[in-house]
């Protein structure tokens, strides 16, 4: 029997296919999520307010991206939590500050995203204690939550991480955003108001000290709500991300120190960045936290990194905790 031998040109068309079909699927595996050919060169860090304590802390952060890695890195002002988790979900944004509540609140799709659950956003980790802090005056008479009753309270922008953690404040207290006159408010307008008598009294959930309520500290006499023990109790137990915490005499010029809760502050990260990249990043931020100026910074070490942390790590950042021993 007679070999038979493809003719030149149906060689030609079989080489033709076969390259075809190994370009195919060249370009199709680099637009995969998380390959490295696909991260920017330039990353946007979403911070909170200006006036608050990410936006300070995100710019140092990003100068040391920018310095020990590939890729340069620019801190931006937002909203904060709930609209830099949005932001991380929808891709516009590569990392941001979060409160580990609010990013959980996304990731399990109830409070401010119950239209969107998230499905993009992974953990980089844990930073330092957010303490809510209940910021008054002493001229105002309020020395409780109960106190607030029929006040004109700023509660932050709704669905904010401020705003939920009011809510659940006042809930476990008996009470209700319906019960005082809400303010939707940043931390600037906040302090800006006390200061002006237009407010009685804020919810700012940050680190302390907080740049806006030290400001404040230079035209009135600032007071902050405490919170009962058995309040605080009640309160971990029914949403356990809160930690007890102390806003600590002499912070604001307090006479003595002021129980209160903390929710973690964290960095997140679109997860569609690669690998490589996340752990230089996170092993930048990291090994380099001590050498940041804010108060803040003291907090942030890979001992505690992935505390409070109740959503999915990135694999860049996992793995750098990993060669560090951090389960």
């Amino acid at each position: 029997m007679k070999k038979k031998w493809l003719s030149p040109l149906a060689l030609i068309f079989a080489v033709l296919l076969f390259l075809a079909a190994c370009g195919g699927d060249d370009s199709e595996g680099g637009e995969e999520a998380g390959d490295p050919s696909t991260d920017p060169e330039m990353i946007q860090i979403a911070t909170g307010g200006t006036s608050g304590t990410y936006y300070p802390l995100g710019g140092e952060m990003a100068s040391i991206i920018s310095d020990n890695t590939d890729v340069s890195a620019d801190a931006i002002s937002s909203n904060a939590s709930a609209e830099n988790v949005l932001s991380l979900e929808n891709g516009d944004i590569e990392i941001a500050f979060v409160q580990t509540d609010v990013v959980a609140h996304g990731v399990e799709g109830i409070n401010a995203f119950e239209d969107e659950t998230v499905e993009n956003v992974q953990a980089m980790g844990s930073l330092y204690p957010e303490t809510i802090q209940i910021v008054t005056t002493d001229d105002t008479g309020i020395e409780s939550v109960e106190d607030l009753e029929g006040m004109t309270v700023s509660v932050g922008a709704p669905g904010s991480g401020t705003y939920i953690n009011a809510e659940q404040i006042l809930e476990v207290h008996g009470m209700s955003i319906d019960d005082i006159d809400a303010q939707n408010l940043d931390f600037d307008e906040s302090t800006g108001g006390i200061q002006d008598g237009n407010i009685d009294a804020a919810f700012i959930t940050a680190g302390t000290p907080t740049g806006a309520v030290e400001g404040l500290t230079a035209s009135v006499d600032v007071s902050i709500v405490p919170l009962e023990q058995d309040k605080i109790d009640e309160l971990i137990d029914a949403y356990p991300y809160y930690a007890e915490d102390t806003v600590e005499e002499g912070t604001y010029g307090l006479d003595e120190d002021v129980g209160t809760v903390a929710v973690l502050a964290a960095l997140a990260v679109n997860s569609s960045l690669s690998e490589d990249l996340v752990y230089e990043m996170t092993k930048a931020i990291y090994e380099n936290a001590e050498g940041m100026a804010h108060d803040k910074a003291s907090f942030i070490t890979p001992d505690s990194a992935l505390e409070g942390i109740d959503i999915e790590v990135h694999p860049g950042a996992q793995k750098y905790f990993d060669e560090e021993g951090i389960e």
